[in-house]
């Protein structure tokens, strides 16, 4: 379901909202020399052999650039992808690598000077996609050393302002956007009324724990109450837990690993308590890999549930023919961008078509698609990153101008921070798609 006035009118408060955000941080004091210690003991930290051998093995080919949406978008050299780990290999070089002892005649160690000037590359020109990981000849896993970056970044005070203002108030209160626990109840009842029954909440005999986030309680209600409804009309027994129902985690976008590991022990703990065997994730695509992919390093050890995506458990119930949908009378043409956490990390493709399918939509898939699909441009926290919002428009770009060669008049997205980027990017390029959260359109054609 595409945004009705409400929502829309909802949208532009969030947006101001979210412009905002950099005006409530506070400075960070610390001084050049602590910032530098700070980044090379957590670069130190986290290079291993593996790494040593994919930063010795880079020959310069250029096709990590071809990859990244960003350098599409603008052809400058300096957002090639490869090119964002030149401090970390800089470190590797003077600290572990076989010709040690030569290189520290000539490279010089990193300085305060240049962790300020590479921290808008590995958080503004970087959405962590993977498909320059995915495209490299030589398997270097470009996207998964940029994190690393973002960890150093955080240790050395550089987080950027709006991803920090984010991380900090969720180690403070455990969400995000200030939807508390009273927040969610409110919407929960609101829903509730709506919905004409009584959204489960702190069931804690429930195997399935679903979670939500901040950016659907406070602006995509849809796809929240989509969930529910869904949930409700095949039976399965789930619930909402005040303990523990935001999905978000940006201590991942923000590379502070402290805030990354309690969000994701709040949630396993809780999982584990009520015997949960199921964790689904709301359309959010970091969501996703921070607990299925991330979520047992994290706490350090095996989860004993599973962790699928919302868009990934209702394909499979479709698949299963537990799911029956109704068909459109028309064969409508829509377009899908599949979320690059949750698809091209994630493997999860089939299950998103075979949702479309169920509904009777034509779909066109754009040139680049499934594994090499682009990201929408506002990933791993960039879309909140205000200094970023041209570059970020020109990557969005890239991504629509693919969009426009399927001739859909909808794109059908399950990622809300990929549903808000394309929203703002429409509004900026004057576009007139209409985006589509997967859920809500589900949950708007269940079959009786």
């Amino acid at each position: 379901m595409s945004m009705n006035k409400e929502m829309q009118d909802t949208f532009a408060m969030f947006y101001g909202m979210a412009n905002n955000l950099a005006t409530l941080a506070m400075p960070v004091v610390m001084s050049d020399e602590e910032r530098v210690r700070n980044a090379k003991q957590v670069f130190m930290e986290k290079l291993d052999a593996d790494m040593g051998v994919e930063l010795e093995s880079c020959i310069h080919c250029g096709m990590c650039a071809e990859a990244c949406h960003f350098y599409v978008g603008t052809e400058d050299a300096k957002y090639t992808p490869i090119r964002k780990l030149d401090l970390i290999k800089k470190v590797y070089k003077r600290e572990y690598s076989p010709l040690r002892w030569l290189h520290r005649l000539y490279t010089s160690d990193i300085t305060a000077d240049e962790l300020r000037e590479w921290q808008p590359l590995v958080y503004d020109s970087c959405t962590e996609c993977g498909r320059c990981s995915m495209i490299c000849p030589m398997g270097i896993h470009i996207a998964e050393m940029v994190g690393i970056n973002r960890q150093a970044m955080a240790e050395a005070g550089l987080i950027p302002d709006e991803l920090r203002v984010m991380q900090e108030g969720q180690i403070e209160k455990g969400t995000i956007f200030e939807a508390d626990k009273d927040v969610l109840q409110y919407k929960v009842d609101e829903i509730s009324e709506k919905l004409g029954f009584k959204l489960p909440v702190d069931e804690h005999t429930a195997e399935v724990l679903v979670l939500t986030s901040g950016l659907d309680i406070m602006l995509f209600n849809d796809a929240m109450a989509g969930t529910a409804k869904i949930m409700h009309h095949i039976g399965a027994p789930w619930s909402f837990c005040t303990e523990a129902y935001e999905s978000a985690n940006f201590g991942l976008l923000s590379g502070h690993e402290d805030t990354q590991r309690a969000a994701s022990k709040k949630i396993i703990d809780t999982a584990v308590a009520c015997g949960a065997k199921l964790i689904v994730t709301p359309e959010c695509g970091h969501a996703f890999p921070s607990l299925r992919w991330e979520g047992a390093e994290m706490v350090g050890h095996e989860l004993p549930f599973d962790v699928m995506s919302i868009s990934e458990y209702l394909g499979r119930q479709v698949m299963d023919g537990k799911l029956k949908l109704k068909k459109s009378p028309e064969k409508k043409v829509v377009a899908l961008h599949d979320p690059c956490k949750v698809g091209r990390m994630g493997g999860s493709f089939a299950e998103s078509r075979a949702i479309l399918d169920a509904l009777g939509l034509d779909l066109h898939e754009t040139p680049s698609n499934h594994q090499y699909n682009y990201c929408c441009g506002g990933g791993a926290g960039v879309f909140l990153i205000n200094r970023a919002s041209e570059l970020r428009q020109r990557a969005y770009e890239v991504k629509m101008s693919e969009i426009k060669t399927t001739g859909a008049d909808r794109l059908v997205v399950s990622c809300g921070s990929c549903r808000l980027n394309f929203e703002v990017g429409k509004m900026k390029a004057h576009d007139t798609i209409e985006v589509d959260s997967l859920v809500a359109l589900v949950a708007e054609n269940l079959a009786d």
